[in-house]
C-alpha cells in the first residue's frame, strides 16, 4: 500500500489542492455532442456514416429483421444495436473520428510525394480515412460480441430461454461478420507495419476481454487479486490499445518518422485510459445514493479505494455492507468509498491522462483539426 500512495502522490493524485492541470486551467468542460459535431465537420464527413456501408449490407440486414424478436427480452444485444442509432454519451465513433482527427493535425510527411498529397480530401489521406473506417468496425465487432449472455445465469425474467440462445448466435455472426470486413479492408491498405499493429491491437483486445469476463464472474465478490497497476494494465488492453495503436498506424501510412507515430501512440493511449476513467466515475460523480443501482467492484474508483484503505480496511467495509450473508448493500459501500480518497483519486488521474494526452500533440501545428483533439481531451476528463 505505500508503493501505492508513493505512486499516486508522484502523480498527484492524493494533493488535490497541487494538481498539474495548467493545460486544462482556461477551458471548461464542453458539451460532448457539440464537440464531436465540430470535429466531425473538420475531417469533412460524420463519422457515424462511416461503416454505414458494412452495417446495411444485405448480410446484416437480415442480422438486424432477425434481432426483432429478442425485443422484449433483456438480451444485452439489443442495447447494443440502438447504441448504433443513438448513442450521445459514449460515441460509438469516437475512434475513428480521433484517428481521422489526428491524421489531419500531423498533415503529410516531408517523405510524401506532390503526386500523393493531391489524393488527400479534407487533408486526410484515403488511406487513413479506410483506416479509420477499420477501427470502427473492429470496436463494433467486439461490443456485438460482448453482447453474448453467459446462459447458466439465464433466468425466467430474462426472456425465454430459446430467445436468449437465439441471440447468442447473432452476437456471434454479427460479430464475427464485422471483424472479418475490418480484416479484409486491413490487408487492403497494403502496408505490412499498419497490419502489425492493428492486428496486434485486436490480440490485445482479446486478452483485455478475457481478463474483464473473469473478473466479472465475481462481480460482487471481494477483487484482491486487482492493483492499480493491473487495473491499468488490463484498462490498456480492453480499451486502450486499439485506439493508441490505430493512431500510430494513420502516422505510418502518412509516412511520418517513428517520433511522430510515438506521439500519436500516447495520445491515444493517455485519452482511451482518461474516458475509461470518466466512465467509471459516472456512479460517484453524478449519481446519489436515491438512485443508485449497482456498480463494478473492479471499477478504477473502487480499485483505488480499496488500495488506499488496505486489505483489512476493505474487508472490513465489505462485511458492514453485506452482514450475515445478506446481498451487499451498494448504496452503503458506495457512501463509504465517496467518503474515502478513491474518487478523488481516479478525477485527479483522469485529468492527468488528459494533460499527458495534450502534451503528446503540442509538437503537431496548430490547427482545427489540433484544437478539436484537445476539445475532446477536455471534455473526457474535466467533471
Amino acid at each position: 500500500m505505500t508503493l501505492v500512495r508513493n505512486t499516486l502522490t508522484c502523480l498527484g493524485v492524493l494533493n488535490r489542492g497541487h494538481r498539474n492541470i495548467s493545460l486544462f486551467s482556461n477551458s471548461s468542460p464542453s458539451n460532448w455532442s457539440k464537440v464531436v459535431s465540430d470535429a466531425e465537420k473538420i475531417v469533412g464527413y460524420p463519422t457515424s456514416f462511416m461503416s454505414l456501408r458494412c452495417l446495411l449490407s444485405d448480410e446484416l440486414s437480415n442480422v438486424a429483421m432477425q434481432v426483432r424478436k429478442l425485443v422484449g427480452t433483456k438480451h444485452p444485444l439489443l442495447n447494443t444495436a440502438r447504441g448504433f442509432v443513438y448513442d450521445s454519451r459514449n460515441n460509438l465513433q469516437m475512434r475513428g473520428l480521433v484517428v481521422l482527427l489526428i491524421s489531419k493535425a500531423a498533415g503529410p510527411s516531408t517523405a510524401t510525394t506532390d503526386l500523393l498529397q493531391q489524393d488527400m480530401v479534407s487533408g486526410i489521406y484515403p488511406s487513413q480515412r479506410n483506416l479509420a473506417e477499420i477501427t470502427e468496425l473492429i470496436h463494433t465487432a467486439f461490443l456485438v460480441h460482448r453482447g453474448i449472455v453467459n446462459l447458466k445465469d439465464w433466468i425466467n425474467s430474462d426472456g425465454p430461454l430459446k430467445d436468449m440462445e437465439f441471440g447468442n448466435k447473432m452476437a456471434v455472426l454479427s460479430g464475427d461478420f464485422l471483424l472479418a470486413n475490418a480484416c479484409t479492408g486491413l490487408a487492403q491498405l497494403n502496408n505490412t507495419k499498419v497490419v502489425e499493429l492493428v492486428s496486434s491491437a485486436i490480440g490485445d483486445l482479446v486478452q483485455g476481454i478475457y481478463y474483464e469476463n473473469t473478473s466479472a464472474a465475481k462481480e460482487d465478490q471481494v477483487t484482491e487479486d486487482i492493483t492499480v497497476a493491473s487495473w491499468e494494465e488490463q484498462t490498456f488492453l480492453s480499451h486502450g490499445a486499439l485506439l493508441a495503436k490505430s493512431c500510430q498506424a494513420a502516422m505510418e501510412l502518412a509516412k511520418h518518422d517513428e517520433e511522430s507515430q510515438a506521439l500519436a501512440f500516447q495520445y491515444g493511449k493517455h485519452m482511451a485510459l482518461g474516458h475509461k476513467m470518466n466512465s467509471d466515475l459516472l456512479p460517484f460523480v453524478k449519481g446519489s445514493t436515491g438512485e443508485l443501482g449497482t456498480f463494478s467492484l473492479n471499477s478504477a474508483p473502487v480499485v483505488f479505494h480499496q488500495e488506499l484503505v488496505g486489505r483489512e480496511g476493505w474487508m472490513h467495509q465489505l462485511q458492514q455492507a453485506r452482514p450475515q450473508g445478506r446481498p451487499l448493500d451498494y448504496p452503503k459501500l458506495w457512501g463509504a468509498i465517496k467518503a474515502g480518497q478513491g474518487v478523488n483519486a481516479v478525477i485527479d488521474l483522469c485529468c492527468y491522462h488528459g494533460n499527458k494526452a495534450l502534451e503528446a500533440i503540442k509538437c503537431f501545428p496548430p490547427s482545427e483539426a489540433r484544437s478539436a483533439l484537445e476539445n475532446i481531451a477536455c471534455a473526457v476528463t474535466r467533471f
